[in-house]
Parts: C-alpha cells; structure tokens; sequence
C-alpha cells in the first residue's frame, strides 16, 4: 500500500471553555443514568463523552454556528418519580451560558438547543446547579415546606448581578434577580453553592461574597486583601469550591488557593502553589483532596498533613499541558476517580484523582470521533470540512511531473497538491456532515436546518485545472436538516439521518455522456426507513438520557449500493435492502400510482413525518426495504465506532449481483421485482471495547470467519489499546483481503483471508508462560503493570518512577531522546482490562474450538510467510485516512491526513524560569 503523509489540511483546534459531568459523584447502589462528559469550545461546539469505564468514547458532537461560544455548562437532574411501582429516574438536562444575557438548555437527541431563557441583567459570566435533595429527611422536609425537590440554576453576571432561573416543571425561566448590581460593579467571575440555599460568589474586587438565595441576603463579605506589589491592587477570584464539611476553597490571580472557614465565614490557610493565576479547582468528594490548574500549566495537588489541627500542604505538581489549565471537572463512582482538565490547547486530560500521583494521565484526542474527510479516488479529490468551510483538494499522481512554480522557495510536495474548491456554507449554523460521491461528481453539505447539494464539473484553468461549482435545487421534503448524510457508492442514493435519527434515502439522477454537460436531478419523494421497535420500556425512555441512546451514529452501504446498516449508541446494527431492478422510463403517473400504494400499506411508527417522507417508497422500479434478517443481529456490547462492508473480489461480484425481473403481463407492461438479489453482506463492525465482529446480514449471523476468530484471539496490543477506531480502509482483490484500521494515535492492518495464529505461551506470561496457561487465552486475562485496575485515567505509575516527599521545586534533567522500534510498537497503558471474562466452567474444548485448532494447523502448514497482521504508531495524530488511487500491486494509493497541535496557531502562554532555552522564543538580552 501505497501512503501520501498529508499535513495541508486544515482543522483548526478550538479552546475548551467549559467541562461538566452529569454527575459528580454516584454512590454504591444507586440507581441513576449513566455518567456523560459535556465538553464546551469556543467554536460553539458541544462535545457528549461516554467514560465507559475508562474507554472514553466521544458519542455525539452538537455544533455550533457563527460567532457562538460555549463558556459555562451545568447539569441538573430532575427528581425521580414512582409510576404504578416503577421508579422513573430523573431526567439529566444540559444548560449552557454563551458571555451572553441567555441560558440555553439543550436537546441531547436532536442536538439542537430546546429552550432558551434571558433576562434585564447583564452578560452572564458564570453558571452553577442547585444542589440535589439528600435522600428521605431532605425530600421529606422539602414537600411539608411546599418546596420543589428539583435544581435550579444561579448565575453570576458580569454586571455584579445574582440570578435564579427555575427549571421546574421540564421549563426554563427567569424566576427573579437575588442582587441587583452594586454601585462598585464588582463582577462575579465564579460561583458555587455550598448548601441548597447558600451561594458562594467569587469577584473581582477581592471580595468573596455569601448570599442566601432564599430572600437575595448578603450573608458575609470576604476579603482577600490586597493584591501583591508590583501588581493589581484588586485580586480576582477566578474558582470558587466548597468541600464536603462546607469549607470554602478560592483561587485567585495571586496564585495562591485560600481555604475558608465554612461555618464562620473566616480566612483559615494560604498555599502558594502557582507562579501565576489559579484558573480552575476541582475537589473529592469526600474532601480530602484538592486540584487547582493555573495560567503557569502546572496541575497541583493538596493534601491535608499532620496531626490534631492538620493543614493543607501541596504534595505534588505537574504540567499535564502544553496551555492555560482553563477549566476542570471531577467525577466519582462507578470505579472511577477522574479529574478531566483542558484548555487553549484543545485536548482533555483525563488524571486521576483518588490516585493522583500514582497514576499515569491520559490525554483525549482533540480530533473528531467522526471522520470529517473524505475521497473520490477517480478523481484524486480529497474533501475535509470544518465549522463552515469545505476544501476540496486534488492530489498529483506520483508519476506526473511536478508543475513549474514561480516561488523558488516552494517544497516540491507543496506542487504535488492543489486546493480545487473551496466553500462557504450561508448561514449561522456549522455543518454537521459531508459527503462526497464517489465519482467526485455530487457533493452533499448539511446542517441541523438544512441540506445543500452541489455540482461539482471539471474546468480548465491557466495554473491547472479546478472545479466549477453549482448548486443543485434540493426538493423541500430533503433539505430540512439532517445529522448524517452519505452517498452510495454508485452515486445513485443520498441516505440522510435526521436530527431526531428518522432515516430517509433519496433517489438521485444523472442525465448526460460528460460530466461538463451532465445535470443531476434529486426525486421529491424520498423512501423512509423504519428501524425496529427494539420494545424498550417507557419508563426508562422518559428518564435519564431519554431516547438519547438511540441516537444514529453510523451509516455504510455495501459496494454494490444494494445493501445499507446504519448503528446507534446503544449497540443496535438495522440493515435495509434495494430491491427491485431500475427502471428509468417509467413515467410520473407510474411512480405516483406506486408511491401511493405503498403508502397505504406502509405501517405505522411513532414518528411525526413529512407527507413526501410518507408517500415515497418505490422510485423508479426500487425499493428500499428493511432486510428480513434484521432482527436477528443481536445488540453489540458497546457503540460501534466503525461499521464497513467487506467489498466483493472482482470474481464473484457479477455472481451475487446477478438478478433477473418478472416478466410482464397484459395488466401489468411494467412489472417490479420484490425479491432480495444477493450481493455481498459481509459487515465489518468493530465497537468502543475494540470487539470486532463480521455479520453476514443476508443470513442475519456472524460470518465464518468472525466464527473462528472472535476478539479473545486478536492482537493483545490491539485489544488493550485506548484510542478508539475511527476508521477503515479496505484491500481487496482476488489474491488477498485485507482491513487498515486506523485511529487518531495507530494503524493495524489484519488479513481476513486468513485465521489468526495459534496463541503461543508467550503471549501471555512471557518467557516463562506454559502451555496450559497459553489454552486459557481470552478466558481470564491477567493484568500487568499496576496493583490495581486503572481508575480511568492512564495506567499505574512503576513503584520505581514514584517520588517521595512534599517540594515544588522539580529536578531537570537534559537526555537525548532515542525512538527505537519497541517504542513505536509497544502501547505505554497496559492495566485496563477490556475483554469481558468468559465462562471459566468450561474447561473443555468445543467443536467449533476443535475446528479452529484444525484450520489453524493447516494454516501453519501452508504459511507463505506474510503476516497475519501489522501495525505502527508512526503516523500520529491521523485526522482522516482515505483511497486516492486505484488498486495496485501493493494495495491501494492512500492518504494519511495528520494534524499535529505544534503545528496549530494557539494564542501565547506563560514562560516559567529555565523555559526560554526550550520554547523556541529568541532572547531579547
């Protein structure tokens, strides 16, 4: 295969504003939806992460739009409720502030902001959640008092003003102004609650400010003092948290925290553990453990040491960034002790809490989960969007010759590319999806309102060809919005996936010999797809999440565009078929006469419908209809990140396709076929747990070889790795059959053609592994490299890397670093334990395992010496991979889009002592 290193594409990284977990911490025992991650950037963008017991899923993005910044995000959870003996948990809603007068508050399953609220006060600069009842005494007390149980929302303006919104009843409202702006217009810059009816208010006039929502008293009036000299006189409090006993904790741009008496309201401790501002703290549950974040990137811990009156002391400090420590949250339960941290430079940091200090950090990927590039290798085009911009760029072959240039300064792989195309969506909103035809003719841009198709035509420039744009008119039944949008490969259908995961597909005509004088036409009426009624009970779906999970999150046809999956965050794979055989020449009437019919017979579902989405099923002779084997493919146990058709070999692919129509009739000249024409349904799925199955759909089971190879006995440096599969590229021809799986940090190869290997004893316990313990493969697999199970952030510290003893000051230590090739192969976290266990009660072989062992000698003994499987950790971090040339003796031509953070523009830092040296700044001395 064949790899282009491509770094010109353009993904601008966005500042993390805001970071909030659905819940801080869940208790043993109790019964609530799973905990999500909203991450908040200045692009407006919302991203929903799954923790997944360390797996780290990005699920959904909510995009934003034009001039709109996420700066503060809060969740609340509704109080639960006893229907007929059931208990419907609380619903989990999302509020977000913008630096504007308005709270928004958002539609997880449409992505779309449900309701907004504002007010006459000023821009809000700070955003926090009532605290939930405790249970019985609290919730007993509130209904004698006539008080809702439920969490409302304080905000801090930038005008000095206290507001309360009310969330009661599923609403948004302004319910009244606590404090009016005060002739000083101190600012509130943070804000937290240290009981349900206490608010601690962090300003910007060195005063830290105690008010009691109930009648909008000012409790107590802190002072900090006086700035340092040299600097400001007024200290600003940037974060504002309380612990479990109500003690106060303050950061400010002093750099110092400050503990607060919770009962008295009186200065307790200072600790100087920055060199610059204090941006964000982050507290345990049980308050024993302190996190601050600050301007100078440094992440500190603090621990309470000593005896009888023990004091806050730091015990240890790190630079888990490259930025500004603009924000952080902590989450507890479930296994996990996180503190996720982020800013200018874009990327989460997940560390750990309970075990700060013994545990490895984990940074995510600032990348999309989501592949935002894509190819027509026709036509050598590459296309990638971001926001509202799309680029089109064709890639030279590598053996045409390099285009003169006039800038003799330009690389001779700047020559090898050139920008085609380059478009700018009207309006507000940022895409959500774009696909490119195959042919690189038809490209399809939507957005949460709307979908727009273009026309993409060959012209001849004076520097080299380019692209002539036109827009195609789009019916009214498909241009409303769409999540997902995907051509099939024989650019004939566009499958749109709605906000609210309603499937349609439409039906897409080219007219012409050439493609400069081609016109493309879109049918009015779309075919609707019904997913199955998967029978989950409603009580569940009106609480939690809601129908959340539900959410439609990936879509491929099969090669011969007869066959389409799409899957959802729930686990659930639906598959539809064409059937029928194309038939052009029937006219309007016809297809009028059809599409009515089968509107008739079409059945009923819980979706509200356009009435073109409702008439639409049969177009020109095809229909799309759910595959009869659906229901038997069972609910995978996680998300599937990656959902792929197999292609077909060149040999049988006339052979599956091979179908005949009905013959006519004196009543009916046209007859259409409703059989299901065979093609090829072998479905590559693999899942957030890195578990990979093949389906044969058509038959509605795994595939032969999915049978003989499940997950236990794939790669172990495949299965323990962290970062999720984004994607895949396919090498099939009649001699080998190969997948490239790629994710943000690898590349794997595996040959499908073949059986894996025989596990060897040492693979599992080195050198000195048995061949007893080599038969338990996949059973219980033994974890190394810590004493314990990760706790979600990166795996355990060596006893022999830990330091001892309470300093800020950090040994430097100057070494030239060496890449070997255990250092791009071998995966650093080796502690999380990803397979589930399997049934130990069955100690002896079965017949399929006796069948395997079979095939895999005969494997061996025909073994040409090609591996089984390969990968690498050269290429990093891979924004996209895509085909752009056609097959050749070593595979496909691809391109590996990269886009490194050094390489991004982010706005200035802080420089420390002892950093000039190694920052690249010139010193002015």
């Amino acid at each position: 295969m064949d790899i282009h290193r491509c770094r010109f594409v353009s993904y601008p990284p966005s500042t993390i504003n805001a970071l909030a977990f659905s819940h801080s911490h869940i208790a043993e025992g109790q019964k609530t939806a799973l905990p999500r991650l909203a991450v908040g950037r200045a692009n407006g963008d919302i991203e929903i992460w799954n923790p997944l017991n360390g797996s780290w899923l990005q699920e959904t993005i909510i995009r934003g739009g034009l001039d709109r910044s996420i700066d503060g995000l809060v969740w609340t959870q509704d109080p639960d409720e006893d229907i007929h003996g059931s208990t419907i948990i609380g619903k989990s809603r999302l509020f977000s502030i913008g630096y504007t007068t308005t709270v928004t508050e958002w539609d997880l399953e449409k992505g779309r902001p449900l309701r907004q609220a504002s007010g006459s006060h000023g821009e809000i600069w700070c955003l926090a959640a009532q605290p939930p009842l405790l249970p019985a005494k609290d919730s007993t007390k509130a209904a004698s008092t006539g008080q809702w149980s439920g969490q409302h929302l304080i905000a801090g303006c930038i005008d000095g003003a206290l507001v309360l919104y009310s969330t009661k009843d599923d609403d948004l409202q302004l319910q009244r102004v606590l404090i009016r702006p005060s002739s000083k217009k101190a600012k509130i810059i943070s804000v937290t609650f240290q009981d349900r009816n206490i608010v601690v208010a962090g300003c910007s006039d060195s005063t830290i400010r105690i008010y009691d929502i109930r009648n909008g008293s000012v409790v107590r009036n802190m002072t900090l003092g006086i700035g340092p000299a040299g600097g400001p006189k007024e200290i600003i409090v940037w974060s504002v948290k309380t612990l479990k006993d109500g003690t106060i904790v303050s950061g400010d741009s002093t750099g110092e925290i400050r503990i607060w008496d919770g009962k008295t309201y009186t200065f307790m401790q200072r600790v100087k553990g920055h060199r610059q501002d204090v941006l964000s703290l982050a507290t345990s549950f049980d308050g024993t453990t302190i996190i601050s974040g600050g301007m100078d990137r440094r992440t500190v811990a603090y621990k309470q040491i000593g005896k009888g009156r023990p004091r806050w002391a730091e015990v240890s400090h790190k630079r888990y960034h490259n930025h500004d420590v603009k924000i952080m949250a902590s989450f507890e339960g479930k296994g996990m002790s996180v503190v996720v941290s982020g800013g200018p430079d874009a990327s989460p940091t997940v560390m750990p809490l309970k075990q700060f200090g013994f545990e490895n950090q984990r940074a995510l990927p600032f990348l999309p989960q989501e592949g935002v590039t894509q190819s027509a290798w026709r036509k050598r085009l590459l296309m990638s969007w971001w926001e509202r911009e799309v680029h089109i760029w064709r890639l030279a072959k590598p053996s045409d010759p390099l285009p003169e240039s006039e800038d003799i300064d330009e690389e001779p792989a700047a020559r090898n590319r050139k920008l085609v195309a380059k478009i700018l969506i009207k309006g507000e909103a940022n895409i959500t999806s774009a696909s490119l035809s195959a042919n690189g003719s038809i490209l399809a841009v939507s957005t949460t309102s709307d979908i727009k198709i273009f026309q993409l035509r060959t012209r001849m420039l004076e520097d080299g060809d380019g692209l002539r744009i036109s827009k195609v008119t789009c019916p009214s039944s498909l241009s409303s919005g769409a999540r997902l949008v995907q051509f099939s490969p024989d650019s004939k259908w566009l499958c749109a996936v709605r906000p609210d995961s309603r499937l349609v597909v439409a039906r897409i005509t080219t007219l012409g010999n050439s493609s400069a004088s081609s016109v493309i036409t879109i049918h009015p009426l779309l075919s609707k797809l019904d997913r199955i009624d998967r029978r989950i009970e409603k009580f569940i779906l009106l609480g939690g999440l809601g129908n959340y999970d539900r959410t439609v999150t990936q879509i491929t046809f099969s090669s011969d565009s007869r066959t389409l999956a799409v899957s959802d965050l729930a686990g659930y794979i639906d598959t539809f078929v064409l059937a029928g055989d194309e038939d052009l020449n029937r006219t309007d009437s016809d297809l009028d006469e059809d599409a009515a019919s089968s509107s008739e017979s079409s059945d009923s579902d819980s979706f509200s419908d356009s009435e073109e989405e409702t008439k639409a099923r049969l177009v020109y002779g095809q229909q799309w209809t759910r595959n009869p084997a659906a229901s038997s493919i069972p609910k995978l146990p996680s998300t599937p990140v990656i959902l792929s058709f197999r292609p077909a070999t060149k040999a049988t692919q006339k052979l599956l396709t091979n179908g005949t129509a009905p013959p006519a009739t004196r009543n009916n000249p046209r007859p259409v076929s409703h059989e299901i024409v065979a093609g090829e349904d072998r479905l590559l799925v693999v899942t957030a747990t890195s578990d990979v199955f093949e389906f044969e759909v058509l038959k509605g089971g795994l595939s032969a070889w999915s049978r003989r190879n499940p997950t236990k006995l794939f790669p172990e440096e495949f299965r323990i790795s962290r970062d999720q599969a984004k994607g895949c590229i396919w090498d099939v021809s009649s001699s080998r059959e190969r997948v490239w799986v790629w994710s943000a940090s690898w590349l794997w190869m595996f040959d499908l053609s073949r059986d894996f290997p025989p596990p060897q004893a040492e693979q599992i316990n080195g050198i000195n592994g048995t061949v007893e313990e080599a038969k338990t493969l996949g059973r219980k697999r033994k974890r190394r490299g810590g004493k314990e199970p990760s706790t979600g952030a990166g795996s355990a510290i060596p006893d022999q890397q830990l330091g001892t003893g309470i300093s800020r000051k950090m040994q430097n230590y100057i070494h030239e670093e060496v890449e070997t090739e255990h250092d791009l192969i071998a995966d650093p976290y080796s502690t999380m334990d990803i397979d589930a266990d399997e049934d130990d009660d069955d100690e002896k072989s079965t017949a399929l395992e006796r069948l395997r062992r079979e095939n895999s000698k005969q494997i061996a003994e025909q073994d040409d010496g090609k591996p089984h499987f390969w990968h690498t950790f050269k290429y990093r971090p891979i924004l996209g991979m895509v085909v752009i040339g056609k097959d050749g003796e070593t595979g496909p031509e691809v391109a590996i889009v990269e886009r490194p953070i050094w390489e991004a523009d982010l706005p200035p830092r802080y420089y420390g002592d002892q950093e000039w040296g190694n920052s690249g700044v010139d010193s002015i001395f």
